[in-house]
């Protein structure tokens, strides 16, 4: 599992004019080529009138599936332009569709180009990005009459509060990188006196969004 990576959020749209020409964009995050392959169906579907539905993702952790695909525009001036934006941006696990409806002004192969990538950049823009932290969730149980003060320095360090489980005791669930375990379990261990029980959870990706 990677440490961190970019992708998008989930899914989003968005469309732009030019020279009469509508282009909109679709974005999904996706975890298969199979699920990218699905979602440029359903677009396809749904826009079936469409003089173009061209696409382009980036599958995987080392980004060993790329895939781009002009759909009737001229050779490279659409599904290349297309992932390029994504490779520049460094999404993983992203698909995206732009819709042509052609306006009846030509671009040409530039314009089409500038047009494609400007469409994938507004796209991903409406959609908007997250980085995905790998983190270790660790838990501290304690009594209540320690929630308040804990609950107060877990928000106000730098370590991200999970959620917090109320029952015959109270669980504080914390995200921490994990080479920073034993500092947060000695950090901890300060601010309960020794009365917090610190176990480690499983490990999941955090989100940030950027």
């Amino acid at each position: 599992m990677l440490h961190q990576y970019f992708t998008v959020k989930s899914y989003g749209e968005s469309e732009i004019n030019i020279e009469r020409s509508r282009f909109i964009t679709y974005v999904k995050r996706v975890e298969t080529e199979e699920a990218a392959q699905e979602f440029i169906q359903e677009i396809k579907k749904k826009h079936w009138d469409a003089n173009h539905n061209c696409s382009a993702y980036m599958i995987g952790e080392n980004n060993l599936i790329q895939k781009a695909n002009d759909d009737g525009e001229p050779s490279g001036t659409a599904g290349v332009p297309m992932l390029e934006v994504l490779k520049k941006r460094d999404l993983k696990d992203t698909v995206v569709v732009v819709t042509r409806y052609f306006g009846g002004i030509k671009l040409g192969a530039g314009g089409l180009i500038r047009a494609y990538g400007k469409a994938t950049s507004e796209g991903l823009n409406a959609t908007g990005i997250v980085e995905r932290k790998l983190m270790r969730i660790m838990k501290t149980k304690i009594d209540y009459t320690w929630l308040g003060k804990v609950e107060n320095e877990v928000r106000s360090s730098h370590y991200q509060l999970k959620e917090i489980h109320y029952l015959e005791s109270v669980e504080i669930e914390a995200y921490v990188v994990e080479g920073e375990k034993e500092q947060f379990v000695d950090w901890m261990t300060e601010l309960t006196n020794g009365q917090g029980e610190i176990v480690e959870g499983d490990v999941e990706y955090l989100e940030v969004n950027i």
